[in-house]
């Protein structure tokens, strides 16, 4: 963590293509001209209150939104602000399509799109995919940026679900900036501070960070959070401008693996009570750097160059997540111990350019980017493993036993993986109505596992793991081409239809009967919809139908390479078939001035559609779990613009998850003594819930104070990751924003 200084002290800066200095309101002949380097400007389904949408920067390429044949959401900060959200999950709510998954432990929060799990490789912050292991500060958050479907032509190794791209604050001219206090339910506090402004008429600098201290509606489960954010803009010339900044989280949390579980029922216990041990803890420690240079050789032809590192180091010890609780409520508590470091260094260089070959005219988009990631992960063992006995349904936190036992480190396995990719895009536009986009990207991924084991003899360790011979296991190779095909017809300026293919692939384990190593999975996504944006941005829609099929799943091979029946895991064929289906729906209004309305639906429907049937295989035609049929959500903000009550603002939002299935999905087996059916029964069937949250404000001249009552019913839920980590959602609970702004 040597490099945390240097972050704290802000030496280093964004890492977004294309980004928006919109609001930079300087005079000066300097400052005007980095007003006109924001690009194009994107009317999408955009959920903020300004007038002109930013320019999504996930879209890299700079493409118009009705020109790009795929769906796109952003939130802005005014909706963060309004809403006042703490956690990255809240913000999501006004996303249509993308859910909370799980909470994990408590250490973070994963999310899904599509039936696809986003929370490996679909996580980005300027740009650049990050750790997603912590949760992020959203104090430093410009905008969320979700885009839908398919995107392994841009960013490579990614789900096909979509990706979230998180944009932190940036450097403006205009001198300003703002002082707040949130505070709320279970004594939570947080203050912060953003300030802006020019240095000079060629530097502007912003600096945002808060400071988070809280409890919980879980006994004993606390927060603390310090979040910083420097950065500075050089505008070097008209032409040419570097952007750096420096990104730092430091958070204290209590390892939460929520309420208990018996099989696949999820206990009626209190929704308060933690079953943890007194003294469970973690820290999550996370710091990004980064440098982005963006040179316009005219006004066809740009040229932008990205360079990123980031650090993660997450630490925790506790009892274990509740599973193997038996039917009187008795739970043995394991201890468990975790530590995962990693350090992410990333490149990318881009070219975009227009030009005309007769009367087509083409928008070219075309570049490459690098990623090294460095992974480091400990494993911990107890003697003895288990820590006590505890009964779920008597439990009294007062006599548990409170000694902290030690934990030695048994194995340390260091994964390096790189990635490369190189890209072509061109947005051809036949006429001014019809239009094609056409692209490939060929991706390059190696990974490589080193493991340090300790040596352990007669109860004893005589070797610790960083004093052993290490293990190199053979290097994992995967490459694929990723093609891209969109059609486009633009019947008036403020409509598009379109329909695309696009496919994604998936690295597997195992190798093949003849153990070579197994390819990776392409997976093939169609996608239609139409775009309209009616009365400049008065009225914006999004309809969007899919379907993504993976249909080379890898699965567990019937025979080995002699003909014999196969028994080992690790012995696959690309058999099976998963298949995701479904519609999304998205309305943005602003039918008066003040007034903002936000709606989206989605359906989803995610299923084995080939499975071999073998044992240890899944069911055929079942459907994944954590993939709800149905999500909605609806939200209005209203301030009022003139007369007696000026100044005074409402706002509510309702957001809806369907049914689902936690745990894991079932699967065959041939114990029949041990499951009699034939089938081996993991799925947690969990009900769907609405929340709403309702809010209201006042700003008088510079000041402002707003409050929000959260989940205004009660409702009960559950998050739940894999068969444990069953973590009930938030009751109500009351915050109130005070802000002041210079």
């Amino acid at each position: 963590m040597k490099y945390n200084l240097l972050f704290a002290l802000g030496l280093l800066s964004l890492a977004s293509y294309g980004q928006d200095y919109s609001n930079n309101e300087s005079t000066s002949t300097v400052n005007d001209t980095v007003k006109n380097k924001k690009g194009e400007i994107l009317n999408e389904v955009v959920v903020t209150k300004n007038k002109e949408p930013k320019p999504v920067t996930a879209v890299r390429s700079g493409l118009k939104p009705m020109d790009n044949p795929q769906s796109i959401q952003v939130i802005g900060a005014e909706v963060i602000e309004q809403q006042q959200a703490i956690r990255l999950s809240e913000v999501l709510k006004n996303a249509n399509g993308v859910y909370v998954g799980s909470a994990r432990g408590g250490a973070q929060e994963s999310f899904f799109s599509r039936g696809y799990d986003m929370s490996a490789n679909n996580m980005f912050k300027n740009g650049f995919r990050y750790n997603a292991g912590s949760i992020p500060d959203v104090s430093g958050l410009d905008k969320v940026e979700f885009l839908k479907g398919g995107s392994a032509l841009l960013f490579g190794n990614v789900a096909p679900g979509g990706i979230l791209n998180l944009v932190t604050k940036t450097p403006q001219f205009k001198t300003g900036g703002e002082v707040s206090m949130q505070i709320g339910s279970f004594s939570y506090y947080k203050p912060a501070f953003d300030f802006y402004g020019g240095l000079s008429k060629s530097i502007a600098f912003r600096i945002n960070g808060s400071y988070e201290n809280s409890e919980s509606f879980r006994d004993v489960v606390k927060n603390e959070r310090i979040y910083v954010n420097p950065s500075l803009l050089f505008v070097i010339n008209p032409k040419t401008q570097i952007t750096v900044q420096g990104d730092y989280l430091s958070a204290d949390w209590t390892p939460d693996f929520g309420t208990g579980i018996i099989g696949t029922q999820i206990l009626d216990l209190p929704r308060n009570t933690f079953y943890g041990s007194l003294w469970s803890n973690g820290n999550t420690k996370s710091a990004s750097a980064s440098v982005l240079l963006n040179h316009d050789f005219n006004k066809n032809w740009k040229l932008n160059f990205n360079s990123s590192y980031q650090t993660y180091d997450r630490a925790s010890k506790s009892t274990a997540q509740l599973s193997s609780v038996k039917d009187n409520g008795d739970w043995t508590r394991p201890l468990v111990q975790n530590e995962n470091l990693e350090q992410i260094l990333g490149d990318q260089i881009s070219l975009q350019g227009n030009f005309n070959t007769g009367s087509v005219k083409h928008q070219v988009f075309t570049g490459a980017d690098w990623e090294n990631s460095f992974a480091t992960a400990y494993t911990f063992a107890f003697n003895p493993a288990n820590y006590d006995t505890i009964n779920l349904f008597n439990f009294d936190p007062s006599t548990q036993r409170n000694d902290i036992p030690n934990a030695r480190a048994t194995q340390i396995a260091k994964t390096e993986t790189n990635r490369f990719g190189v890209y072509f895009q061109d947005l051809i536009s036949i006429t001014e109505k019809l239009k094609v986009l056409a692209g490939i990207r060929w991706s390059w991924q190696e990974a490589e596992v080193t493991t340090y084991k300790e040596t352990f003899a007669s109860g004893v360790q005589t070797v610790k793991p960083e004093n052993s011979v290490p293990t190199v296991g053979a290097k994992k190779l995967d490459n694929a081409f990723s093609p891209k095909f969109g059609l486009i017809y633009q019947p008036r300026t403020d409509v598009s239809l379109f329909a695309s293919y696009s496919t994604s692939f998936t690295p597997n384990t195992g190798t093949t009967a003849d153990l070579k190593p197994i390819e990776p999975s392409i997976i093939d996504q169609y996608e239609a919809g139409i775009k309209t944006d009616f009365l400049e941005g008065l009225l914006s829609t999004n309809v969007t139908v899919y379907q993504i099929v993976n249909s080379n799943l890898a699965q567990t091979a019937e025979f080995k390479a002699d003909g014999s029946l196969n028994t080992d895991t690790n012995v696959k064929v690309l058999s099976g078939e998963t298949k995701s289906k479904g519609i999304e729906i998205d309305v943005t209004a602003k039918p008066v001035e003040g007034l903002s309305i936000v709606a989206g639906y989605s359906y989803n429907d995610m299923r084995y559609t080939k499975t071999s049937g073998l044992n240890g295989s899944f069911i055929e035609g079942d459907r994944l779990v954590r993939t709800p049929a149905n999500t909605a959500n609806l939200s209005f903000y209203y301030l009022v613009q003139d007369g007696f009550f000026k100044g005074i603002s409402i706002g509510a939002i309702g957001n809806y998850i369907g049914d689902r299935l936690g745990g894991w999905n079932d699967q065959y087996s041939t114990d029949l003594t041990k499951y009699p059916d034939g089938i081996y029964h993991r799925e947690i069937p969990l009900k769907g819930y609405t929340t709403i949250d309702v809010s209201a404000g006042y700003t008088w001249n510079k000041f402002s104070i707003l409050c929000k009552l959260s989940n205004i019913t009660n409702e009960l839920n559950y998050t739940v990751h894999e068969n444990y980590s069953v973590n009930p959602i938030a009751p109500r609970q009351v915050m109130t924003s005070l802000r002041y702004k210079f």
